[in-house]
């Protein structure tokens, strides 16, 4: 059943405090760029996607793909919340720790609902573009999602990807860039500058639209868009904010791959009342 901006709202301010918490008590792992992606993955699994967290492997699911693979908490968050029986809820906090399913990137060894195991950035295009032509093969409608970091969008496989996907016109795939401008490094711009994006998708055959990654009312039209878009792919640029909903840790390239202290989760939870 489709929730309410106010309920998806609620979900994503939930899995906000979740994040920060268990990032926290790894002591290790990626707040920045898990926080940013939050109303994107909010908006897929509780509004737009079509899935069934008690039969995970149902035929004709649409796929989500965490390309940026270190962003594992957002994902693991909203997979718990939805109900995967594979990923507990009361579990979280055992990210990144010895015998838990919560790995510092996806596997679906540990967690057999996930699609694919993701980290080695840049495979996420290709991973999706062979779920999209087994779908079209199969005539399943199912839809392939793919979320990219800005960061990982510098590898020449997503370009390689992009091709491929316009060539054989894969309209039932939509990747979806988390553009907060900031990667392991630094500043995306500093590194290697890949604006103007959203001219390079179009320029690569891809129906291309630019949002606000935060604004869940803009992210639930531009699915709707791609879904409506036929003989091409659809590349959503997301302009989010790393570390969203925190304030020491919004555009901060240390809280790329920083854990935040105890006292810095107190603060950050109280920030997110």
């Amino acid at each position: 059943m489709p929730k309410s901006i106010e309920e998806l709202q609620e979900i994503a301010r939930r899995m906000r405090r979740e994040i920060v918490v268990m990032i926290g008590e790894a002591k290790n792992g990626h707040p920045g760029g898990s926080l940013s992606a939050v109303e994107i993955v909010v908006e897929l699994f509780f509004d737009y996607m079509k899935i069934d967290p008690h039969n995970p492997k149902w035929a004709d699911r649409d796929r989500f793909i965490l390309s940026k693979g270190h962003a594992a908490p957002v994902l693991y968050c909203a997979m718990a919340e939805a109900g995967y029986s594979d990923t507990p809820l009361d579990r979280l906090n055992t990210l990144r720790k010895l015998g838990s399913v919560y790995q510092g990137h996806p596997d679906v060894r540990f967690i057999p609902s996930l699609e694919a195991s993701t980290g080695s950035l840049g495979e996420g295009v290709s991973l999706a573009l062979g779920m999209g032509i087994a779908a079209r093969l199969n005539h399943s409608p199912s839809r392939t999602y793919v979320l990219l970091g800005d960061g990982e969008v510098q590898e020449g496989q997503i370009w390689e990807g992009a091709m491929a996907g316009a060539f054989h016109k894969m309209d039932n795939v939509v990747a979806i860039v988390d553009y907060n401008r900031i990667q392991l490094d630094g500043f995306v711009k500093d590194i290697m500058e890949i604006a103007p994006l959203a001219d390079k998708w179009r320029a690569f055959g891809w129906h291309t639209i630019e949002i606000d990654g935060h604004d869940l009312v803009a992210i639930r039209e531009a699915l709707a868009e791609a879904q409506a878009t036929k003989g091409k792919p659809t590349a959503i640029v997301a302009h989010t904010i790393k570390g969203k909903g925190v304030s020491f840790m919004e555009n901060n390239p240390k809280f790329h791959g920083t854990a935040p202290s105890p006292a810095e989760v107190q603060l950050a939870l109280q920030e997110l009342r």
